[in-house]
């Protein structure tokens, strides 16, 4: 999702429909994917510079020699970042257009290979075939984000490390939204549905609206225990000092999370 994304998820409500799922939310995927990819430089859109990259990139750690595989790639930015680190990096994602965008944009020489893939179902690819996974802002896009678990810890060798990122789901719910006064201050945010379970629809402005699924924070701790992973480490993005200075509107985001990042290991 593109940090115009994120910031219309401020903006406006979501309205809920209990009947779509994964293949309606890749077809408006693949509808989205050249404006979302236009917004998009080496380190991703702005939140993934600001939040996302500092955290995924700590939780990784060092990746030279390994197997990784970026299980919904997008137009491919991240993959870019873990090869150029050193890593030999399998990217799939279900929007075909993205992966034509991710190929356009990679470099030959770079050990990247792209592939289709619903992260619901990568039978295309071996057990045990990776060292560590990431997943960056996908699990959301997903209707079984339990099935994607169990494709995960398939996917990993003994001990290999699954780190994901989603919308922190206490705080991005269905109808949450900044209430602002008649001049457009910020109050405070609201937050509401927090325990209904299910797709809803994004407006993005005038654009494509967008499916999220939405689960409660314990709904998704409970899954990834009941598959098999521990929970290494759980973290909630602040913007750096660093990124404050670069960016210091982001300062409002000290109010409330709008990320949480997983980092899980496979027992073995």
């Amino acid at each position: 999702m593109t940090g115009a994304f994120y910031l219309m998820l401020k903006e406006r409500t979501g309205h809920m429909n209990h009947t779509l799922g994964t293949e309606e939310s890749i077809r408006r995927w693949d509808r989205f994917a050249d404006r979302y990819a236009a917004v998009h430089t080496k380190d991703g859109d702005l939140h993934k510079e600001i939040f996302l990259n500092p955290t995924l990139l700590t939780l990784i750690g060092a990746v030279k020699g390994k197997k990784v595989l970026d299980a919904g790639c997008g137009e491919g930015y991240f993959s870019r970042i873990l090869a150029g680190k050193g890593a030999e990096v399998t990217a799939v994602d279900f929007s075909r257009r993205m992966l034509e965008i991710a190929k356009e944009r990679t470099a030959s020489d770079l050990p990247i290979q792209f592939t289709y893939g619903n992260c619901e179902d990568l039978s295309t690819l071996q057990d045990k075939s990776f060292d560590v996974i990431v997943s960056n802002m996908v699990i959301q896009d997903l209707a079984n984000y339990e099935k994607a678990f169990q494709e995960m810890h398939r996917l990993l060798v003994d001990r290999g490390e699954f780190i994901f990122s989603i919308l922190h789901p206490c705080f991005v719910t269905p109808n949450s939204g900044w209430e602002k006064t008649a001049t457009g201050e910020k109050l405070h945010w609201n937050v509401d549905h927090y325990f209904y379970e299910g797709v809803y629809e994004q407006q993005l402005g005038d654009e494509e609206k967008m499916l999220l699924f939405h689960r409660t924070l314990t709904s998704y701790i409970s899954a990834v225990l009941e598959t098999g992973f521990s929970l290494e480490r759980l973290v909630e993005p602040t913007p750096s000092q660093e990124m404050l200075q670069k960016y210091p509107t982001f300062e409002e985001d000290f109010r409330c999370a709008d990320f949480i990042v997983f980092k899980l290991k496979k027992k073995g």
